[in-house]
């Protein structure tokens, strides 16, 4: 099996290259039957595909179809002499051609003067163009090729890879003299350049091979990965073929393997791209993973999509593909560019030693000998920090021994002891369990975990693989830990070090969603997971309890804090029953902050930190006073006016005025706010005095906090649209509203207040944009009737590709005597302003919203009542608001 070696593959059907010959010498104009034959070729190969021939086949077969295409079109020109030769470069060098690839071509020159050539080179150039092939050319002479060279490493690597398809032979071979490492390029200069070049290409993908549309090319474990690896194994060994590479020690038997079928899988996605689109088409888009994955034969089940089991098959090859791309890459540099180098050791134990700062086995059998040095070396990196790394050689025995790790390793006592001592290490344990799951080790100790490796979810919401969103979330966790952590997670990093017992956080977080794919409540499956893992590894009957209720309530916090009213002491109170004490409700925080900051880089903000840090501390308030000791909502709202009413006293309000101004106002608006926000608003009210345009008041969080939203205040005469207007009009700002509370004064006075964050999820605090904001506001409520136009921007394309149905559920909040709307919709630009006019046209009175868009689907809450102020009782109205707004948004 080759990878990287051009094979000639004869006439077998593809091209009949004499009847070709034969056609075109009839042929009024040699345009027509070369365009026929491409066509031809093209149609035959994917019917090949189709029918699941060898993909390699296909990939040689157009080139060598294109070789002969070429040959003759080259002979249909007078070249004066053979000073000139036509050669095949980059990819098309290495015999690979998929169906809209570039063909990369060389004119190349044995002196600089190309002026005898010029006008067979302009005719052949433009004759290639007008047959229809996407050529990628360059003429250079020797010389030209040797200076260029030397000067970028992107032509050396380009003409690393060459092959004569007409002309004489001897240019190539002068060529290659020319660009012998001993003139340039020599193999460790040219291995550092690639392999900078590859850590920048990775850094655009974020290092990570798991994209919700990768690059099958670029990205980490891609075509280029591969590539990188016989460009370094060529300019060392001087070939093309990995079996040389295999007899040079570069590497074994089964990492070939892994090459040629991962190899393999992305030419098999690449060419079904090519032939989808039309187009030289890289990018697994959702546009096309559906058609690939049905292409492919996979079909949907109960338990995964079609789509998801194909991209499960793609994380896993590219997953493997990085992996041995970084192990081949450190082992090219360890052993043969620093052999001579003399590098300092350090023995750690009999069975391991530092050497230049990376962890390596003292002898070659450690493993087999002592299977429980498989966790014992990571336990090792934990304990010594210093410890860059481990060794290629060493991953290379992992991998030769990690199948040692079976039921009877994961049932000895001493390997469960040495896997808990990790956890409880102290160390950068999330560091070790991330390079346990890259070797292979996590998934064969805990194969629930090994069940998660590249599951995706069809989603814009979880942008990361189970496996990958998981030790992301671990990772995110030793962020608390640092000291750089203080600023952007200021009570999750003050929590984390007061937990009695970081180990359980740790296995908490690693089978939070390890049920997810395997039908039924993943929360529950991964709780039963968890609590056989600790009953396994002898945690107490405590602990377990403890780790497996934070495992089945994972999702609550969040969800309490997104969709239900914060300010309602009842709401705090039935969340502080379920949560029993401080130490539960400690631990479930920090696993909060860290699942969502690990979800989706998006889903984190100011805003969804605040409203967590509010249910945390009210929370954290209540269960102080005892949940037998509930807060009385007359003493909540005497203590709030009291404490507002002494802060105006302190700036010199007017008392009279204010007592007058809140004498309008329900008990519901002192429920709804802090005292600090009752004076700002009222300070404003009063200031405003009777001007008959509405009053807009923004506050913007200061500069050195990264919590919270930019509120924004609206006081004006209520009216029906007020609420669709100011949606509306936020949308044409380039606002998204979070939070919205509504209230009314007896006078019919409105005092909303919404929360916003920009186009990028941030508070809004410039002034002068907060004024623009402002003065917009004005004009445009001053009339709500005449609200602005409902945007109707183009839906992006990525929310086009998901078929979310609008689903209303419809129930009672009796203890506030109110009705609780909740909505899932497919997000669309100007959804939310729909909304307001379906609540209008259906004299529904909204009261409070809660406002949570997840990756392609919107997910909200609004307490609503009708006109009168009752909640909505009558089964047969509640009927005819959810089919409205199913009609409507499902558009």
């Amino acid at each position: 099996m080759l990878l990287h070696h051009y094979r000639h593959v004869p006439d077998d059907g593809l091209l009949d290259i004499d009847g070709f010959r034969t056609e075109l010498a009839g042929s009024r104009s040699p345009i027509a039957p070369f365009k026929e034959a491409l066509r031809e070729i093209q149609s035959r190969l994917d019917a090949r595909f189709r029918a699941g021939a060898d993909i390699r086949d296909l990939i040689y077969g157009r080139a060598w179809c294109l070789d002969q295409l070429l040959s003759v079109a080259w002979s249909q020109y007078d070249w004066p002499d053979d000073g000139i030769a036509l050669l095949a470069v980059g990819g098309y060098g290495r015999g690979e051609l998929h169906p809209h690839s570039d063909i990369d071509l060389l004119l190349l020159l044995e002196n600089d003067d190309d002026a005898p050539y010029r006008e067979a080179l302009t005719g052949f150039v433009t004759f290639l163009w007008d047959i229809g092939l996407e050529i990628g050319h360059s003429v250079r002479s020797l010389d030209d090729c040797e200076r260029e060279a030397r000067d970028d490493v992107t032509v050396i690597t380009n003409l690393l890879e060459t092959r004569t398809l007409a002309g004489p032979e001897r240019l190539r071979e002068k060529m290659r003299e020319r660009l012998a490492t001993h003139r340039v390029w020599p193999a460790d200069r040219f291995f550092e350049a690639k392999w900078q070049e590859q850590i920048a290409r990775h850094y655009r993908y974020n290092n990570s091979e798991y994209h919700l549309e990768p690059n099958i090319k670029s990205s980490p474990g891609g075509l280029r990965d591969i590539q990188m690896i016989g460009w370094v194994a060529k300019r060392h060994f001087g070939t093309l073929s990995y079996e040389d590479a295999v007899n040079n020690g570069f590497m074994n038997d089964a990492e070939l393997r892994i090459l040629s079928q991962g190899q393999a899988f992305l030419w098999q996605v690449r060419y079904a791209l090519h032939m989808l689109t039309g187009r030289a088409e890289d990018r697994l888009l959702f546009d096309h993973q559906q058609a690939v994955a049905e292409l492919f034969g996979y079909r949907d089940t109960p338990e995964r999509l079609a789509v998801e089991q194909f991209m499960k098959r793609y994380y896993r090859h590219v997953t493997a593909l990085a992996g041995l791309n970084d192990m081949l890459l450190q082992h090219f540099d360890e052993v043969i560019l620093r052999a001579d180098e003399v590098l300092e050791t350090k023995p750690l134990n009999s069975r391991f030693e530092i050497k230049g700062g990376y962890i390596q086995a003292r002898h070659q059998n450690v493993f087999h000998y002592r299977p429980a040095a498989l966790l014992e070396l990571f336990l090792l990196m934990s304990q010594h920090p210093e410890i860059e790394g481990v060794r290629a050689s060493t991953i290379r025995l992992i991998r030769d021994n990690r199948h040692r790790i079976d039921d009877q390793f994961r049932d000895d006592v001493r390997h469960q002891s040495l896997f808990m001592e990790l956890l409880r290490s102290g160390g950068n344990v999330a560091r070790q369990l991330r390079r346990m799951n890259r070797y292979g080790v996590l998934g064969k100790y805990l194969p629930e975990f090994g069940q998660a490796v590249g599951l995706m979810q069809h989603d814009l919401f979880h942008v990361y693989t189970v496996d990958a969103h998981t030790l992301r979330l671990l990772k995110v966790v030793q962020r608390f830990r640092e000291p750089e952590g203080r600023d952007a997670f200021p009570v999750a990093a003050v929590l984390v070090h007061q937990l009695p017992k970081l180990e359980l956080l740790w296995i908490a977080g690693l089978y939070h969603d390890i049920g997810k794919g395997r039908g039924g409540d993943h929360s529950l499956i991964g709780a039963r997971d968890a609590e056989a893992f600790c009953e396994r590894h002898g945690l107490s009957p405590r602990d377990t309890r403890l780790v497996s209720w934070l495992i089945e309530h994972h999702l609550l916090m969040s969800k309490t804090a997104q969709k239900r009213d914060i300010s309602d002491p009842d709401v705090i109170r039935d969340f502080a029953a379920q949560m029993r004490d401080e130490v539960h409700l400690d631990y479930l925080y920090v696993l909060t902050v860290a699942d969502i900051n690990a979800t989706n880089p998006s889903l984190w903000n100011g805003w969804r930190a605040i409203l967590l840090r509010q249910l945390h501390a009210e929370t954290k308030r209540a269960l102080r006073r005892g949940l037998e000791n509930p807060p009385d909502r007359d003493d909540w709202v005497r203590e709030t006016r009291a404490e507002a009413r002494s802060l105006l006293s302190t700036v010199g309000a007017e008392l009279n005025r204010v007592d007058r101004l809140w004498e309008s106002l329900g008990e519901d608006y002192f429920l709804q706010y802090a005292p600090s926000e009752i004076v700002w608003q009222t300070q404003g009210i009063l200031d405003h005095g009777g001007s008959v345009l509405p009053l807009i008041l923004t506050s913007a969080p200061a500069e050195d906090t990264a919590e919270g939203g930019t509120k924004v205040f609206i006081h004006t005469r209520s009216a029906d649209d007020l609420f669709a207007a100011t949606a509306a009009a936020m949308e044409q700002l380039g606002l998204s509203i979070h939070d919205a509370r509504i209230a009314t004064s007896s006078n019919n006075w409105t005092l909303n207040t919404f929360i916003v964050l920009d186009e990028h999820d941030e508070p809004i605090r410039d002034p002068a944009r907060l004024e623009a904001i402002r003065h917009y506001l004005v004009e445009e409520l001053d009339d709500p009737d005449d609200y602005p136009q409902i945007v109707t921007r183009h839906t992006p394309r990525q929310l086009r590709h998901f078929q979310v149905p609008t689903q209303v559920a419809i129930e009672q909040d009796p203890a506030n005597e109110r009705t609780m709307l909740e909505l899932v919709a497919p997000d669309r630009p100007g959804l939310l302003a729909r909304i307001g006019r379906i609540f209008m046209e259906q004299d529904i009175a909204l009261s409070t919203a809660k406002i949570a868009t997840l990756g392609e689907r919107v997910e909200d809450v609004f307490f609503i009542t009708d006109k009168a102020g009752h909640p909505l009782l009558d089964l047969e109205r509640q009927e005819q608001l959810r089919k409205r707004l199913i009609e409507v948004l499902s558009v």
